[in-house]
């Protein structure tokens, strides 16, 4: 019976306890009250900003319309450069475009070229890869010679992968290029 009353005595403290520590919870200061508020003087607090707010991009450069910046690359910067039906070599009219793209690497050093080879839907799979690497080769060897330095300069080829499916003449012409994509500085 002792040790019954001890349990009972034990079970009835160790409650009280329980329960006086579950009192009511204090109230919360309000902002103006507490050390923080008082430092920040008199009048209204501002309202939280929220996290999930998109940033403010007012101070951020602009970039020109079609012009896309996914954090690693930007395309649309600089001009593709076109090239004739089946073929691969840089033509005149398209060079001052190698060239602006020079200046644009020498003006921005820790940046990279990439140079993807695209040609139209006309051709095998097999031959259009082979002849968008022939074009991106092209133009990496161009700005070679104007004095970019190699491990400045990737290439790929895209094929007809990217290519407007029985596109029209004007459409082919367009999917014949190499797109100069400037990879950022990490």
């Amino acid at each position: 019976m002792k040790l019954v009353s001890s349990k009972l005595c034990l079970v009835v403290a160790s409650s009280a306890l329980l329960f006086a520590g579950c009192s009511k919870k204090p109230e919360r200061p309000t902002p103006p009250a507490t050390a923080m508020g008082m430092a920040l003087g008199p009048g209204p607090i501002a309202p939280p900003t929220d996290v999930n707010a998109a940033p403010d991009t007012s101070l951020q450069p602009r970039l020109p319309d079609g012009v896309i910046d996914d954090g690693n690359t930007i395309r649309g910067l600089l001009q593709a450069v076109y090239f004739d039906f089946d073929q691969s070599a840089v033509k005149a009219d398209q060079r001052d475009k190698l060239k602006a793209a020079k200046e644009y690497l020498e003006k921005n050093p820790g940046q990279r070229l990439l140079l993807e080879g695209h040609c139209d839907w006309q051709g095998t799979a097999e031959y259009n890869l082979g002849l968008g690497d022939r074009r991106a080769s092209a133009a990496k060897k161009y700005l070679a010679s104007l004095g970019v330095v190699a491990d400045k300069l990737e290439s790929n080829s895209k094929g007809s992968l990217e290519a407007a499916k029985d596109g029209n003449d004007a459409a082919r012409a367009k999917d014949r290029r190499v797109e100069l994509v400037i990879i950022k500085a990490k």
